[in-house]
């Protein structure tokens, strides 16, 4: 099943995308149906297999629906109750193009190195990052495989570990380089507002039948920049999930994003950094494309 977010008349809600380009509003199908549905997809995403059974009945039933192009998409999670978790460095070559641009020898991490992105940071497909030359001159992309958290649990081992996964979808991790070496980590250059496109569409797990065939990929105005499989990570998703869930609690609608593979802009020779009226585009093969405008900050 493939899940979205979005507006329509003004109204916030989500539903599955249907054969023809059509979205199901969930909640208003289940209403017409005598049902009830949360009001929202995290709602959806907490209420687990339950809730899952309710939308394929639907699926078979009908209701509402409207063309994706007559609906705006959002994040699938507009606000998330927590940061978003993030893996740094979790390609071989993009951890290698990092060393090379700084003159340094490589070293490939030991461990998942964690950091997070604020809920302030997320924004949806086509919304546009306002680049600020008064915060950073040095605005970075980064496509990533993003995981939603269906199922509850800590300690988990990795041989459970895609069992707790709902779903997946597209994140650009939106980087101010000059930041991340001002302050000597991550946080910072990554937690700036609206730095966190995501979406169009959530993946559920049991589409993906070998989550290493996923291709990543992102151009910057059409073009190629960045091309991966997720199968080239450092740490496979059932890694990052055990090793994150060690003596923490994930929960339903907690966002993990992977990591993202070489051809960042700062590693190019010279560096690439985003400007005004740049478009980029992040793709996922079967999950769908994530395009995000760059624009010029205003203080009005």
């Amino acid at each position: 099943m493939r899940f979205a977010s979005f507006v329509h008349a003004g109204e916030k809600s989500y539903g599955i995308v249907m054969p023809g380009d059509r979205i199901l509003d969930l909640p208003a199908a289940a209403q017409l149906a005598g049902l009830a549905l949360p009001a929202d997809f995290l709602g959806l995403v907490a209420a687990g297999a339950p809730a899952l059974a309710m939308v394929r009945s639907l699926m078979a039933r009908g209701g509402p629906a409207h063309g994706l192009a007559e609906v705006r998409l959002t994040a699938p999670i507009p606000r998330p109750t927590k940061n978003v978790f993030c893996v740094g460095r979790n390609y071989v070559d993009h951890v290698a193009e990092g060393y090379r641009a700084r003159g340094t020898e490589t070293k490939l991490p030991e461990a998942p190195q964690f950091f997070t992105k604020p809920p302030t940071a997320v924004i949806g497909p086509d919304e546009p990052f306002a680049l600020d030359a008064a915060v950073s001159v040095k605005m970075d992309y980064e496509v990533e495989l993003a995981l939603i958290i269906g199922t509850a649990g800590r300690d988990i081992p990795t041989e459970r570990a895609w069992d707790h996964v709902f779903g997946v979808t597209i994140l650009n991790d939106i980087t101010a380089r000059d930041l991340q070496r001002r302050h000597d980590q991550w946080f910072k250059g990554k937690g700036l507002d609206r730095s966190c496109p995501m979406g169009p569409f959530v993946v559920t797990r049991d589409e993906i039948v070998d989550p290493g065939q996923l291709e990543l990929s992102l151009t910057v105005n059409g073009e190629p920049r960045q091309r991966a499989k997720v199968a080239q990570m450092i740490f496979p998703i059932p890694e990052i999930i055990a090793s994150l869930s060690t003596g923490l609690t994930l929960e339903p609608g907690d966002i993990i994003a992977t990591g993202t593979p070489s051809g960042v802009g700062y590693a190019m020779d010279p560096p690439h950094y985003l400007t005004p009226g740049d478009e980029v585009i992040c793709e996922i093969s079967g999950i769908g494309r994530l395009v995000t405008p760059i624009t010029a900050y205003r203080r009005d």
